[in-house]
């Protein structure tokens, strides 16, 4: 048995995550999927709790056939001790998936095997896309998978990204 370990902030899941889930569970038979900065929440670039990103990845892979496990993971401003941190958080896995090239090298100089996952259609299956579209009133449901949506919609996160992302500022 052979179980990988995907990182992210999923701030929100989006479809490009969901794409890179789908290819990795070609080659492993179950996923850690962890939720990165998993203590920083109520603002612009990270409007959503751990425990929201955890619903919206637990809905969103209910129907897959891959065995999944959703690890809040907080953050930790010490790289050359984070790959053992993350281990400490996380059950036990064989392979970890990334694209971050800090997170690259600090698996592998822990020893552990990192595969790159291909993106998809990057240049709008992204964080801020999807995040920027919700300041904006703009149609972001599109780019989610439809659990995402009602996570989002049920826990006020729209209204939420919109005040948090407003200023005090008299534009002085």
């Amino acid at each position: 048995m052979t179980r990988g370990f995907y990182i992210g902030r999923f701030q929100p899941y989006h479809n490009g995550h969901h794409s890179v889930v789908e290819t990795i569970s070609e080659e492993v038979d179950e996923l850690v999927l962890g939720i990165g900065s998993a203590g920083d929440s109520h603002t612009r670039h990270d409007p959503f709790t751990a425990g929201e990103r955890i619903m919206m990845i637990t809905k969103s892979l209910v129907d897959s056939d891959l065995v999944t496990y959703a690890v809040p993971i907080e953050d930790l401003d010490r790289n050359s001790v984070w790959v053992s941190h993350v281990q400490s958080m996380s059950p036990e896995f064989d392979v970890a998936y990334s694209n971050n090239p800090l997170v690259i090298q600090l698996f592998t100089e822990a020893g552990v095997e990192v595969r790159q996952s291909p993106m998809f259609n990057r240049d709008v299956l992204e964080g801020t896309e999807v995040r920027d579209r919700m300041v904006e009133g703009g149609d972001w449901q599109k780019l989610v998978p439809e659990p995402v949506t009602e996570v989002i919609e049920e826990s006020g996160g729209i209204e939420r990204i919109q005040r948090v992302s407003q200023t005090d500022s008299n534009g002085v």
